[in-house]
């Protein structure tokens, strides 16, 4: 019988995945552990994303990566809270960028308090990364530094747009890689380095879990047209009712200016043209295209995957690929 999914991912080989979930708990008590504070306020802000959940699926990375090293190294759990840290820090500060209420299924800590108090914990959680990090190393602060330049890198550019003459489909996946591939890129790195792997399967598995992120990130452009909200979790057109130019939408803007679609989605698509708007995006071709895109990311994760040592942890990575092309329908 096949071990039970982990971070929704079935992983066959039962050791692989009991060392994948002993990872995660011990992740997650260090986790809780370093944003404790001698402030009761500062705790409790700091540990209301960590509490609402969420797939850790950044640690799974460093997890998966370190299977090509010694994976019980000491320096790989830290690693992986710093990547978590890093990546719960940027959704506070994302969250009052996008004046969101809700965050994982609880109010938003901008919501639940203001602005300010999420800015500052966000901040404070950096500062926690920070300190763990110290502890592993020169070289792993140096990729953490080149990391939190492309995140802030990519926010800007989403937050300036393309400038004039700019392809702004070639913008869009720019900032996705910025944004969320290279934090998982970083989180293949951080596992690989802090197990002892080789210096070409580090390599190897940074390039496929930037990959990964985008491939990810253009699914979820697609679920948010395609899908329902039983099988999504959300409203199906949250991205257009908002006027987020995503990749299908960028290709009808592109290439079908003219069309009755085009006008729709011009800026954020008032609630009673909503249904309109999804029909006529779910029959256009820019949905294939996106499709298409998105494969030709996990593809390109797929060919530095399969250069991998054959261990479990590389099929682990392929079905991890599989996975990114069925959710998106």
């Amino acid at each position: 019988m096949s071990a039970p999914p982990v971070v929704d991912l079935p992983i066959e080989d039962e050791r692989l995945a009991q060392d994948v979930a002993n990872g995660l708990a011990a992740v997650e008590k260090l986790l809780r552990s370093s944003v404790e504070s001698e402030d009761a306020f500062v705790t409790e802000a700091s540990k209301h994303l960590i509490e609402a959940g969420g797939k850790r699926f950044r640690t799974l990375m460093v997890l998966l990566a370190a299977q090509f090293g010694d994976p019980s190294a000491p320096g790989v759990v830290p690693g992986a809270v710093v990547i978590e840290l890093t990546h719960l820090g940027s959704l506070y500060h994302d969250d009052v960028m996008d004046e969101a209420r809700v965050r994982r299924g609880s109010p938003s800590a901008n919501a639940r308090w203001d602005n300010t108090v999420a800015i500052l914990t966000g901040d404070y959680l950096f500062a926690q990364a920070s300190d763990l990090l110290a502890d592993l190393g020169p070289e792993l602060i140096r990729i953490q530094a080149q990391t939190f330049s492309r995140l802030v890198q990519g926010q800007i550019r989403e937050t300036v747009g393309p400038r004039a003459g700019d392809d702004p489909i070639a913008h869009y996946i720019h900032v996705l890689a910025d944004k969320t591939g290279s934090l998982i890129a970083a989180a293949g790195r951080f596992g690989a380095l802090l197990s002892g792997a080789a210096a070409d399967v580090e390599e190897r598995l940074s390039r496929a879990c930037e990959a990964i992120g985008v491939a990810w990130q253009l699914g979820d452009d697609l679920l948010d047209v395609a899908s329902s909200s039983r099988q999504s979790g959300k409203t199906p057109g949250t991205d257009l009712r908002e006027g987020i130019r995503t990749l299908p939408v960028l290709y009808v803007l592109s290439g079908d200016p003219e069309s009755r679609l085009a006008e729709l989605l011009a800026g954020p698509v008032a609630e009673e043209d909503l249904d309109e708007a999804l029909t006529l995006l779910r029959a256009h071709p820019a949905m294939e295209r996106a499709r298409a895109d998105l494969e030709a990311w996990v593809d390109r994760a797929r060919a530095d995957i399969n250069g991998l040592p054959d261990i479990p942890a590389r099929t682990a990575f392929l079905t991890l690929c599989d996975y990114v092309v069925e959710r998106s329908g």
